[in-house]
């Protein structure tokens, strides 16, 4: 035992050396121990013994804090700091902003408030920041070290809306535990016109909030009797699927319902569909599916289709009906840079023609125009161009409804092949001059149509062969251009067309009905064709006047320009016997006398030409433009047009047996205002009539100007022209500054504004102390000019469009011509906004005829800051409702709303 020591120590060296040489026999984390006499090596990892469970404290911070303050910083004995004046702590991702910041040097505690002012006023409220996210509040206590603080009235965005609350501790992990708390899309922090009462909370920022007892309170009354027992407010800043919360409804016809719930797909990031439904009391229901898609650099669309099952009235009773409808509308549009050779386009609005009628509040939309439209129009286009070379090849599809009659035309397909113009005897390698027959050039066109006009319940029982109407047709156009004389432009042409279609309907007379009817439609391969030829002169003649010296020299010139062009065009006839395109039938009419009927077999097919023609065609076109002075213009010289365009045209048929002359048609142009052009059209009648035994007018072929009644009668014109009044219309007219003129500078518009700008020279900026970007209520100060005056004006506009048609009434048997009719249309709409929160506008269409307003949709609607409370009316014709609505203007709350309204099929007796 008295070597002990002796030994200790050589152990002692003995492991220190095989330390050093890293040829150790127990682990690096070895610990030595006696036993008894002996020094044994004990291990302490994971596989001989277990570790403490308790972890190791750290100390100190993980990275420099640094501060600041615009006032100044007291540092006293006990490691404390003291911020004065817009004191800033930063540590890492976090940091504070406060009018006082105590902080311990030791404890990494961080204290902050607000300040006083030398009325009592509070600023300067703390602001936290912890990455993007970021809390103010009155008071706030924070360490650092274990990243949990506690926070007196804390204001924090969430979404869109915003949370406010009494008393909430900060965890680690970024939870807030609130007891008091508000939720509100009110910007009106310190106090909302509504908020959603929450007696305790957790909120995980930017994920959801999950509360205990809810209830509303509006306008501080609280409405305890409509309540929760729990709320989930989700927060989602990525796309994603979810729940579409359905609107409940009150419908006199349909009874309660929801509508307009469902579920929304996320499905990928260009594309995405929500599937909504509604279903009432009463049995009505319905079903719909919305998808956009877009791609970029490629495509972009909508499709919409939905059906619906309505049920008015009682089963069993008079005025029960069942209507099944259903609604398909779908838009698509490439992208040019897509594919320069192919194009694809689609605009399809197909529905039941009752589908609008039987729609939930159809006509209280006032953009819903499909409930007052009679028409629809659907179209499909795929196009396909081939590079270097000048063809083209296109199929459409064509779909159109009257609803009137439920009536449906659909041309399925229409597939076109075009050959662009050419020049076919144009040399490759030109030497010397261009020769005449290089001039000649030619294009095709053809297109195979399969067409039906059916009703819309007998579309899909149609037989594709007896009930679609098919054809192939072919057009060949040939022309070229010559010049004679100098000034002479001859253009002769030919025109060939060929139709090939599939069926023929012969007819018999029907002594019963006492007219021909179908007898029998015989189906093959049958060819018609036709052509034509015609050639036109044309030049152009120009006159100058100039005023005479003592008129004054502030009218330079007038010059008259005139176009005079004739030409002739030539047929042969179609109709006769050896093309075989007509058909000859005998029959005995009702009086005994034999009739010699004459008809095409193919003119189910469309038009067939028939009888031999041969035209001359007159036309005039003339144009008068002044040059004045002008010091406005950098010439010194400006140009005025007095007559943009008056045209005449006329032609004279001589291949027929009377009535060779047209009528005389006219057009005038006028350019009044660079806003404002005038049109006219009208037609001049060329012949005179008589009057038979009852008085009834007889067209006679003398012309008027053998009557001696001038060149000809004006049969019909019309014209129409808008205008829109408006705040500056009246400025422009008397020379008064315009509102564009005046700079508007929007200041108190709800939008966070930067108060640490240093702008003294701006007087539109309140000077008073905000607490922050969230706390302190917000100022509305309107819009102030340059020179610090407040703005007053009240936007307004009024536009009207009015058209009007002169033509020929009844006729006058003794004065032996036509009365005059006139017909007005005429549409009107405006809005006006007396404040910045109110709203009106309205869209009307007078009646000259019953002398009334027919139709007329008004709308208003009131901004209450956080609500939008929206009335829509129908004042007179026949579809009299309203609708009311008041909800919350944000779009995540957007349940939280009223809505009352009438239906068409009330009364109309609300008003």
């Amino acid at each position: 035992m008295k070597y002990r020591g002796l030994i200790i120590l050589l152990y002692f060296l003995a492991g220190a050396l095989m330390m050093y040489s890293q040829e150790l026999v127990a682990p690096t984390d070895t610990v030595l121990a006696v036993v008894g006499d002996t020094i044994v090596p004990v291990a302490t990892d994971s596989t001989a013994l277990a570790s403490d469970s308790i972890p190791k404290k750290q100390t100190g911070l993980d990275a420099p804090v640094a501060y600041q303050a615009k006032d100044s910083i007291v540092m006293t004995a006990g490691n404390w700091a003291y911020l004065y004046g817009e004191g800033d702590v930063k540590y890492q991702q976090i940091g504070l902003q406060a009018e006082v910041i105590e902080m311990n040097m030791d404890s990494s505690l961080v204290f902050a408030k607000f300040g006083l002012d030398s009325i009592g006023e509070e600023f300067g409220y703390p602001l936290f920041k912890d990455g993007d996210q970021e809390y103010e509040s009155k008071t706030m206590r924070y360490n650092f070290t274990t990243r949990k603080g506690y926070i007196t009235d804390v204001i924090t965005q969430q979404g869109e809306g915003y949370v406010t609350a009494g008393r909430t501790k900060k965890m680690e992990d970024d939870v807030m535990n609130m007891v008091g708390g508000k939720y509100t899309t009110c910007d009106e922090h310190d106090h909302p016109h509504f908020y959603i009462q929450m007696t305790k909370a957790k909120v995980r920022p930017k994920k959801n909030i999950v509360t205990g007892p809810v209830y509303m309170v509006i306008e501080d009354v609280p409405l305890y009797p409509i309540g929760l027992p729990f709320c989930f407010f989700p927060f989602s800043s990525t796309y994603s699927s979810g729940v579409i919360m359905p609107t409940y409804t009150d419908d006199s016809n349909r009874g309660f319902g929801l509508r307009d719930g469902g579920y929304y797909f996320a499905l990928s990031d260009y594309v995405d569909l929500a599937v909504t439904g509604e279903i009432y009391t009463k049995g009505s229901w319905g079903l719909q599916a919305q998808s956009s898609y877009r791609k970029r650099y490629r495509f972009s669309g909508n499709f919409n289709a939905a059906y619906q099952v309505t049920k008015f009235g009682d089963k069993g009773l008079p005025d029960y009906s069942l209507n099944k409808d259903f609604r398909l509308n779908w838009t698509h549009s490439q992208d040019p840079k897509a594919n320069p050779y192919r194009t694809f386009s689609a605009s399809v609005n197909f529905s039941t023609s009752s589908f609008d009628r039987n729609k939930a509040n159809g006509f209280l939309n006032p953009n819903n125009s499909d409930a007052i439209s009679n028409t629809k129009g659907s179209s499909v286009n795929i196009t396909q161009r081939f590079p270097n070379a000048p063809l083209s090849l296109s199929a459409t599809m064509n779909v159109n409804q009257r609803s009137s009659d439920s009536s449906v035309a659909v041309t399925f397909p229409n597939l076109t092949i075009t050959l662009s113009r050419i020049y076919p005897f144009k040399r490759k390698n030109p030497i010397g001059k261009e020769r005449w027959y290089e001039k000649i050039s030619m294009s095709y066109s053809g297109y195979f149509k399969n067409s039906i006009t059916t009703k819309e319940n007998l579309l899909f029982k149609s037989n594709l062969i007896k009930d679609w109407k098919n054809s192939m047709e072919h057009s060949i156009p040939v022309s070229a251009t010559f010049t004679a004389f100098k000034y002479i432009n001859i253009s002769p042409s030919f025109n060939y067309k060929e139709s090939w279609y599939t069926s023929k309907i012969t007819k018999q007379f029907d002594p019963q009905l006492n007219r021909l009817v179908d007898r029998d439609t015989t189906y093959g391969f049958y060819r018609i064709y036709n052509y034509n030829a015609s050639v036109s002169a044309s030049t152009t003649l120009y006159g100058m006047y100039k005023p005479l010296p003592f008129l004054g020299d502030k009218v330079q010139a007038i010059r008259h320009r005139m176009e005079p062009s004739i030409s002739i065009s030539a047929a042969p006839d179609f109709g006769s016997s050896i093309h075989g395109f007509y058909d000859h039938y005998q029959y005995i009419d009702a009086n005994g006398e034999q009739v010699d009927y004459v008809y095409s077999p193919f003119a189910h097919n469309g038009s067939i030409p028939g009888g031999k023609q041969g035209s001359l065609n007159f036309s005039l076109d003339n144009n008068v433009e002044m040059k004045i002075k002008s010091d406005k213009d950098s010439t010194g010289i400006r140009k005025i047009s007095l007559i943009d365009k008056l045209s005449l045209g006329m032609s004279y048929n001589m291949a027929a047996d009377s009535f060779k002359w047209s009528d005389l048609s006219v057009g005038l142009r006028l350019k009044f205002s660079k806003n404002y052009t005038l049109n006219l059209n009208g037609q001049f009648d060329t012949y005179t009539y008589q009057a038979d035994s009852k008085g009834n007018p007889i067209r006679v072929d003398v012309p008027r100007w053998k009557a001696g009644k001038g060149i000809g009668r004006l049969r019909s014109t019309g014209t129409s022209f808008s205008y829109t009044f408006n705040n500056d219309t009246f400025r422009k007219w008397f020379g008064g500054e315009t509102d564009s003129n005046i700079p508007e500078e929007n200041i108190g518009d709800g939008e966070l504004e930067d108060l640490t700008a240093e702008n003294p020279n701006d007087a539109t900026v309140p000077e008073e102390k905000e607490g922050g970007r969230l706390r302190g209520k917000k100022k509305d100060t309107g819009e102030y000019d340059a020179d610090g005056y407040l703005i007053s004006k009240i936007p307004w506009s009024l536009s009207f469009n009015y058209s009007m048609q002169l033509r020929y009434g009844d006729f006058d048997p003794n004065k032996l011509e036509y009365k005059y009719a006139l017909t007005h249309a005429l549409s009107f709409n405006g809005n006006i906004q007396p404040t910045k929160n109110w709203s009106f506008n309205f869209n009307a269409t007078y009646d000259f005829d019953n002398k009334k307003i027919s139709y007329m949709t008004c709308n208003v609607t009131r901004n209450l800051h956080c609500f939008q409370m929206s009335a829509s009316f129908v004042p007179v014709g026949p579809y009299k409702s309203y609708t009311f609505s008041i909800a919350v203007s944000s779009s995540l709350l957007k349940d939280l709303k009223y809505n009352q309204s009438s239906n068409v099929r009330e009364g109309q007796t609300w008003y």
